[in-house]
């Protein structure tokens, strides 16, 4: 026979029944459900992000700038909003933390605090990078990781892109602003060392003035204060002087009558009186002459003398514990007349002085006394015979005597006044040298420092900007990318066949135990025959296909382990070998049934039902991103909680949801193996259509 004519043969045995031709159309439309509905799952997830929960995190406080206020965080809060990327939930960072942990959000957005801080920082003096953070984890979806490096970068680039232009422009305008401003200073600096240099040579000649005035003024006053002491010793002499002068012509007037008889008798008296006064009178002079000459050096020994003496008294008497009390008072004694020596000497040096001349006239004075004596002696044998001459010449004695002691009182008097204004004086002139010295001394940094400051701004005017090598690189970092992308990702995986491998495991471990059940019968046919318990027919067709499963997984996980160029790294690997144990008895429970249940059109529920839980079970992208009907079966089918599990169980994270996977599992191995025991119960009664069933593969 042709084989056209075996084709339609073979083609019309499936027209006997409805199974058949439901059979006809099942295998029709399998590549359908391959194509359309995978295709169709996958479509265009990125056209759906919006629907993918995401956390977003505003903490910005914002910033101040030149009087400008910089929002940064509210402004990405608000363009993303309106974007409508994602399914953008703004909570804190502790809610967005655990949701990205638990699966709540599939990743997280975060604004620090500082984020408009750190933008606004790129014009200031020590600019930092704005850092956005982002945290996904790969156990709750491996592509919403990828997916947010491609949106997250848009955002990143549009907030860098305001930023750089924000910054460039601040930094040139304060370039120009501080290039403007240096040369102004430097002008200003100029000018200041200019007028600081002739302040400071001012106040060197003021400084050096006052030093020669404290020194002249000093001598002034010593030299006051001397002749003041030795006017007062000059006043005293010139008094008794005149004192004695005054008794003498008043004797001579009183017995000018009575005295020419006794003249005649006692010449020779009267001459040695007079020599006596022109000795006197010579002794005055010589003392004077003494005065000049050796006043200052005799006034340097008294008060050496003295100052001696008063160290002896203040070491043996006064320091010393124990001082000796017979001595003391006499060393007390003469340290205080010492110090009278020392005062009459300090007179005897002013007064050698002479500034006014007074000692001179005073000195004509003597000597012109001294003539008249001497002439006097010489006429004293014919006193009687002059007397009237010589009374004469005692009265003009008597006040020229009298003439000295007022010069002498006057000399003093003057002396006094002129030494308590050159003792202000000197403590003046004193204040103010001082204070010269401070003003020079300040002068002469001031100059230094306009110096340098002239110098300084000259220089810088012509080389602004100046930044070295690392503060350039970090600048120009800084302008090429001043907005920074923080990624975090939480259980990272490090590859895709460690992101995908926990969705193509269990649909190897499916198609493993769909094509065991075509070479075992999910009855045993024997066990049927014999009329052994539901029961036992069900788990003697369930455990040869799960023991086949525990080999392919301990194949199958070696081979991903240990073979070269796969190396899949577990971060459980005794859990996830254990749980795939699970999952393959699982399977095989769940295509038992429904080989037993609906025999040859089984095969074709198991791969239509392979196809829903790879389509719904969010292996690749997020069950959010598909239509509305594989989000409502998601929940109900086996794959959904082994993927999510195994997700876990390889690239870490908590294990609740793989507790939650072992409890679904374990309900759905008792309730398919529950549904097979009352299937073989049923097969157990032979019928005409198990004899010659309907469809055959």
């Amino acid at each position: 026979m042709r084989s056209p004519k075996l084709a339609a043969l073979e083609l019309k045995r499936f027209g006997r029944g409805k199974l058949p031709r439901a059979a006809l159309v099942a295998v029709l439309l399998l590549p359908l459900l391959y194509g359309a509905l995978y295709l169709w799952s996958f479509w265009d997830p990125y056209g759906r992000l919006e629907k993918l929960p995401v956390a977003l995190v505003n903490e910005d406080k914002g910033a101040t700038t030149d009087g400008k206020r910089i929002t940064a965080g509210d402004d990405i809060t608000r363009n993303l909003r309106e974007s409508k990327v994602f399914e953008w939930h703004e909570v804190s960072d502790a809610e967005a933390r655990e949701g990205v942990e638990n699966g709540t959000y599939y990743l997280s957005l975060t604004m620090p605090g500082d984020f408009s801080a750190r933008i606004a920082s790129s014009s200031g003096a020590t600019p930092e990078t704005g850092a956005l953070q982002v945290r996904t984890n790969d156990a709750n979806n491996y592509i919403v990781g990828q997916i947010s490096r491609t949106v997250f970068a848009e955002v990143r680039t549009a907030a860098s892109t305001k930023s750089s232009r924000s910054f460039l422009d601040k930094i040139f305008i304060k370039f120009s602003d501080l290039h403007d401003a240096t040369e102004k200073a430097a002008k200003g600096a100029d000018k200041l060392k200019s007028g600081a240099a002739k302040a400071k040579k001012g106040s060197k000649d003021l400084s050096d003035g006052l030093t020669d005035a404290k020194k002249g003024s000093g001598e002034l006053a010593g030299g006051l204060k001397k002749l003041d002491k030795g006017a007062a010793d000059l006043e005293t002499g010139a008094r008794q002087v005149a004192g004695g002068t005054q008794v003498l012509a008043d004797k001579v007037n009183a017995v000018a009558a009575d005295v020419r008889p006794y003249l005649k008798d006692n010449g020779k008296k009267i001459g040695d009186s007079a020599r006596l006064v022109s000795d006197f009178s010579q002794g005055m002079r010589n003392s004077l002459d003494l005065i000049v000459k050796s006043g200052p050096t005799l006034r340097a020994g008294a008060h050496v003398a003295a100052d001696e003496l008063a160290a002896l008294h203040k070491e043996e008497c006064e320091d010393k514990p124990l001082p000796d009390t017979t001595l003391c008072p006499k060393m007390e004694r003469a340290k205080t007349a010492s110090a009278d020596v020392a005062k009459i000497a300090d007179d005897l040096g002013v007064l050698a002085a002479d500034s006014n001349g007074d000692l001179k006239k005073l000195d004509a004075q003597l000597k012109d006394l001294q003539t008249k004596a001497d002439a006097l002696a010489k006429r004293a044998p014919n006193l009687d015979s002059d007397l009237a001459y010589a009374v004469g010449k005692i009265n003009e004695l008597n006040a020229g005597a009298h003439k000295v002691a007022t010069g002498a009182d006057t000399l003093h008097t003057g002396l006094t006044t002129a030494k308590s204004g050159s003792t202000e004086l000197d403590s003046g002139v004193g204040r103010l040298k001082k204070g010269a010295g401070e003003l020079d001394s300040g002068l002469y940094k001031l100059a230094d420092g306009s110096t340098e400051l002239a110098t300084g701004l000259n220089d810088g005017v012509e080389k602004i900007p100046d930044y070295d090598k690392d503060d350039r690189d970090r600048r120009t970092e800084v302008m090429a990318d001043p907005v920074k992308l923080a990624s975090k990702s939480l259980h990272k995986a490090p590859n895709y066949g460690t992101g995908f491998a926990p969705y193509f495991i269990p649909l190897s471990l499916w198609v493993g135990a769909m094509v065991a059940y075509m070479l075992i019968q999910p009855l045993n046919r024997r066990a049927l025959a014999a009329g052994a318990s539901a029961w036992r027919i069900a788990l003697a067709g369930w455990l040869p296909v799960a023991t086949i499963g525990v080999l392919q997984v301990a194949a199958l996980m070696s081979v991903l382990h240990w073979a070269p160029g796969l190396g899949l790294e577990m971060a459980r690997p005794a859990g996830t070998v254990g749980f795939l144990l699970l999952v393959t008895c699982c399977f095989a429970a769940i295509i038992q049934w429904l080989n037993a249940r609906f025999g040859a059109a089984g095969r074709i529920l198991v791969l239509a039902l392979l196809m829903l839980q790879l389509t719904s079970a969010g292996g690749t992208y997020p069950v959010q991103t598909s239509p509305g009907f594989f989000n409502a079966i998601h929940p109900f089918l086996p794959m959904t909680y082994v993927v999510e599990a195994l997700r876990r169980l390889i690239t870490g994270g908590g294990i609740g949801p793989v507790w939650q996977a072992c409890a679904v599992l374990a309900a759905f191995t008792v309730g398919a193996l529950a549904l097979t025991a009352l299937s073989a119960r049923g097969k157990q009664v032979w019928s005409l259509d198990r004899l010659h069933p309907e469809l055959s593969l």
